[in-house]
């Protein structure tokens, strides 16, 4: 089964610069890499993903930013949402939620470390949440 999924910064970011290989942040960017999930994105998300991530103070590897970049373009899906008139705690937010809310006819799903930033939806879920749905529909 496949699942669509807005994969917020700081769930990249986690998974760049985690030493557990097993933590719930990598295994979302393995199941994008595997194909499960297919990443959802506008260029306002690549633009984020791609400055965040060269920021000096996280010392990650060119090599590894081009990785994960490159994949979500590869396996993603660009989205040009409407506008849906929600306001956030934080606007910056705002694209991931209308990229999600776009494709929510085909259960796509918003995955964050911070949910707090979002309205409390069954969709929006942590990394921990979205690999529980995908090893429970996988059985």
């Amino acid at each position: 089964m496949k699942y669509y999924a807005v994969i917020d910064t700081n769930v990249v970011l986690s998974a760049l610069l985690s030493k557990n290989m097993d933590s719930a942040t990598v295994k979302v960017l393995d199941a994008v890499f595997d194909g499960v999930i297919i990443p959802l994105y506008h260029q306002d998300i690549l633009d984020e993903y791609d400055e965040v991530l060269h920021r000096e103070r996280f010392h990650l590897r060119e090599e590894s930013i081009q990785k994960v970049l490159k994949a979500i373009l590869q396996y993603g899906i660009e989205i040009f949402p409407q506008p849906t008139g929600t306001i956030l705690v934080d606007m910056d937010d705002l694209i991931f939620y209308e990229v999600a809310m776009e494709k929510r006819e085909d259960d796509a799903y918003l995955v964050t470390g911070n949910q707090k930033h979002y309205p409390l939806k069954d969709f929006i879920v942590t990394p921990a949440e979205m690999m529980a749905i995908i090893e429970t529909t996988e059985q």
